[in-house]
């Protein structure tokens, strides 16, 4: 076995390789079309060192380099299709349909031409260029600026120029006069060892982008609370704390805290299920009516919290009152058509950076103490008289 046919093989155990790691990991993807596009486009990709193979030893040559010309086409077009679905980029199927079938084409009316001429090595390497040049495009055009995003589109780019730099390594080195002498040459070894680094640079970069994927939906999802659809605490206190250590941060800000009036009445007294549904339509009044710049988060059980970037304290008192007056006129599932729901609130200012967030959260928590003390269903704001104590209030919470 020579050089040349030693790296085909390696070639295809990584592209099968590859294969494998891609349907396995497409069981965890938020896209798993995406995942599963890249795995056939490898298993595909993999044919075109087998018809390399056989060239070598079957007598239809003109079989098998089409073959290993379509299959690694196909593949590269797969590996679009791929992309697009993992970057909402979709193919231009009809654009792409036309480039293939002119592409194949092409392919065969170059077959007789001797390999180490521009013309067949440019109609044969152009496609390939092309298909490389137009997956860059989707991962460009889709915006996304992530490091892996960017090490994909480098190496496709990388992959691109490097089809392009064949048809100057063919006509250079000599590519043979025909498909069995292509397989002796010091330009396949050439060409297939950077083809090998390619393979294995692009399967791992779209790894990692998936691998990318996957961890910042976890990330996302460990930050949720799964009932309301809101932040928990873990996600405000995330969010909130990029906010204040922006280097130029516009104060004052405003906190608020809400807690359900008699909450422990309503699922004793109607169950836990219709219970759901006042937590589950709260969760939903507070993102269709926050601004779209505020963290609304659930701390757990019947208590809600919202944060308003640069929002004074008489403003998030206003559109607390707001929340509070929309929210005892709503009808939830599973409760009497005549019962209804209150809430009790306290707001807080952050003048300054005098102010932390937890100092905020304790001062409005001592404000809805007082609203829940004064008769409830009311918004209250800072009363430093009957500031609580944070560790209390973490335990209450």
């Amino acid at each position: 076995m020579n050089g040349a046919l030693f790296l085909l093989t390696v070639n295809f155990l990584i592209a099968q390789l590859f294969c494998v790691f891609f349907l396995i990991i497409s069981k965890r993807s938020r896209i798993p079309s995406a995942a599963r596009w890249f795995a056939a486009a490898f298993a595909v990709a993999s044919l075109s060192a087998v018809f390399e193979v056989i060239i070598r030893y079957a007598d239809f040559d003109r079989f098998a380099s089409f073959g290993a010309f379509s299959s690694l086409l196909f593949a590269l077009f797969m590996i679009r299709a791929g992309i697009g679905r993992l970057y909402a980029v979709p193919s231009n199927v009809p654009v792409i349909t036309a480039i293939l079938a002119a592409s194949l084409a092409l392919n065969l009316m170059i077959y007789d031409l001797p390999r180490s001429t521009v013309s067949h090595s440019l109609g044969y390497q152009f496609p390939f260029f092309v298909a490389e040049l137009i997956s860059a495009a989707a991962v460009y055009r889709s915006g996304r600026r992530e490091k892996a995003d960017l090490i994909l589109m480098a190496l496709l780019l990388l992959t691109a120029a490097h089809f392009a730099s064949k048809v100057y390594l063919a006509v250079t080195f000599g590519a043979g006069s025909n498909a069995q002498a292509y397989l002796a040459s010091t330009y396949a070894l050439v060409s297939q060892s950077l083809g090998a680094v390619l393979v294995v640079s692009t399967g791992l970069t779209l790894l990692a982008v998936i691998v990318v994927e996957i961890m910042d939906d976890a990330k996302a999802n460990s930050e949720i609370d799964p009932l309301s659809g809101l932040f928990n605490r873990r996600g405000f206190n995330e969010r909130v704390d990029q906010i204040l250590s922006r280097p130029i941060s516009t104060y004052p800000h405003c906190v608020i805290l809400c807690d359900l009036d008699h909450f422990k009445a309503v699922n004793d007294t109607y169950g836990h299920t219709a219970g759901d549904q006042v937590i589950l339509s709260l969760g939903r009044m507070l993102k269709q009516c926050a601004p779209p710049e505020a963290i609304c988060a659930r701390f757990g059980g019947e208590e809600f919290a919202i944060f308003l970037p640069s929002t004074s304290e008489t403003t998030g008192y206003l559109f607390a009152q707001g929340l509070r007056g929309s929210f005892s006129s709503l009808a939830f599932p599973g409760l009497p058509e005549d019962v209804r729901v209150t809430a009790s609130f306290g707001v807080c200012g952050i003048e300054s950076t005098a102010i932390s967030i937890a100092d905020a959260i304790n001062r409005a928590d001592a404000a809805l103490y007082d609203a829940k003390r004064n008769g409830r269903n009311r918004v209250t704001r800072t009363r430093q008289a009957t500031m609580i104590n944070l560790d209390d209030w973490q335990a209450k919470a």
